[in-house]
């Protein structure tokens, strides 16, 4: 259980934790790369965690000292049959991306997570790998993990996913590094890009042409240096804190500015929000920068279209921002919160009503009128990670105590959470 009451003002400087979707592809791409690669800034959240482990399972030597991660790779043909069922914990990035490589192995597997993920749609990847000849199949029929995979020879396809996801985008890629001939894959708006980058930063033949990202068969990738940076998606907790505790300034060191995840910082500075980008570096794979969030007088958005893919796991927080601006803020187009470790648009409905806010919960978002004044309540996270670090920004700037149960699941993504939220009210 963890209270939180109204805060004066927060300042100070924070790095938050390495890219969650970068930490998992680095420990994916290092073991199927040759040497070694070394990740730092590395996520040590459960999840990434979880992707090791599954290596570790096939034969991969992985060290792990805090955010510094060495990966022994080996190579494209290297993975060793699993003499267990993979578990990916409450990973989704794990099962979909796992499956892709897993389907072109020369040996069979089977590939499992906790209650969450075995409720969370699987066919999105079943269906294309099963179009490039994979076996791959729900072992309950369901369309959900566990997923069962007999590996073997894969062929090239062109894959115009119904989605922009880069879960889909990336397991079928990851599948073209098996497959007879070029795979590519058009999606209806562009999703994030790490894997591409990651995998041509490697070695591999990847290239990328408006909303299509192909991969050609057979590169042989070379373990390198890979430097992680602070994932905006964590960050995006503490800019909306400073953005809504009055006389609050907050320095976000080395977050990654990658343009298919940067949709949080856009929004902010459409409903008003104050953040300057200092220090930008675009030397290595992914693009970073030190963000300066200074309180602001915000304004109502519409939240829509190409934008949701650039800002999926930050609608959340958004939701909350939408909540204390003056005005209304839309979000639509956003079906895929759904399907994510809960129903976000429910449970994020639900919750700011509790603590007093207008919302009305659509299809594929909802409409907040905001302005009215929020007072504390006690919190349903259903176990969600983002819902519990959304809920405790929104408690900063509420009337009362807000009580968050079970708020150690931010441990998924984000261990120091409320170290680090402490630490700028001191």
């Amino acid at each position: 259980m963890m209270k939180i009451t109204k805060a004066k003002k927060l300042t100070g400087e924070l790095t938050v934790p390495g890219d969650k979707s970068i930490s998992h592809r680095s420990v994916m791409l290092g073991a199927l790369s040759e040497g070694i690669t070394e990740a730092e800034g590395f996520l040590a959240g459960a999840d990434c965690l979880s992707t090791i482990s599954c290596f570790r399972q096939m034969g991969i030597d992985i060290l792990q000292e805090g955010s510094r991660v060495v990966i022994h790779g080996a190579g494209l043909h290297g993975l060793k049959a699993p003499s267990k069922i993979l578990d990916a914990g409450n990973s989704g990035t794990t099962v979909r991306l796992m499956s892709g490589i897993l389907a072109g192995q020369p040996f069979s597997s089977e590939i499992t997570g906790d209650a969450s993920i075995q409720k969370r749609p699987m066919g999105r990847i079943i269906d294309p790998l099963t179009k490039m000849n994979a076996s791959i199949a729900s072992a309950k029929g369901n369309g959900c993990a566990p997923l069962k995979i007999q590996g073997q020879k894969l062929q090239g396809i062109h894959f115009l996913s119904p989605v922009a996801s880069a879960q889909v985008k990336s397991c079928v890629l990851l599948a073209g590094l098996y497959a007879e001939g070029n795979t590519s894959v058009t999606e209806p708006a562009l999703s994030r890009d790490h894997t591409e980058r990651m995998l041509r930063y490697l070695g591999a033949s990847v290239s990328s042409s408006g909303l299509t990202a192909s991969i050609e068969p057979g590169s042989r990738l070379i373990g390198q240096k890979i430097r992680i940076p602070g994932d905006i998606s964590s960050a995006a907790y503490f800019i909306a804190a400073a953005l809504l505790v009055p006389g609050s300034e907050i320095l976000l060191k080395n977050v990654g500015i990658n343009p298919t995840r940067s949709g949080m910082l856009e929004v902010c500075r459409a409903m008003g929000g104050n953040i300057t980008l200092l220090n930008e570096d675009c030397s290595g794979p992914e693009p970073m920068a030190d963000l300066l969030v200074k309180s602001s007088s915000l304004h109502g958005t519409v939240i829509e279209g190409s934008l949701i893919p650039t800002l999926i796991d930050e609608l959340p927080m958004l939701a909350v921002l939408g909540a204390y601006a003056q005005g209304t803020t839309v979000i639509r187009d956003a079906a895929e919160l759904k399907v994510k470790e809960s129903d976000r648009i429910a449970s994020v409905s639900e919750n700011l009503k509790r603590m007093g806010a207008d919302v009305i919960r659509t299809e594929d978002g909802m409409i907040i009128h905001g302005g009215k004044p929020l007072h504390g309540a006690t919190i349903e996270t259903g176990l969600d990670h983002r819902i519990a670090m959304s809920f405790s920004i929104a408690a900063l700037a509420a009337e009362g105590e807000t009580e968050i149960p079970e708020a150690d699941c931010v441990t998924i993504s984000y261990p120091e959470f409320f170290e680090d939220l402490k630490s700028l009210q001191a």
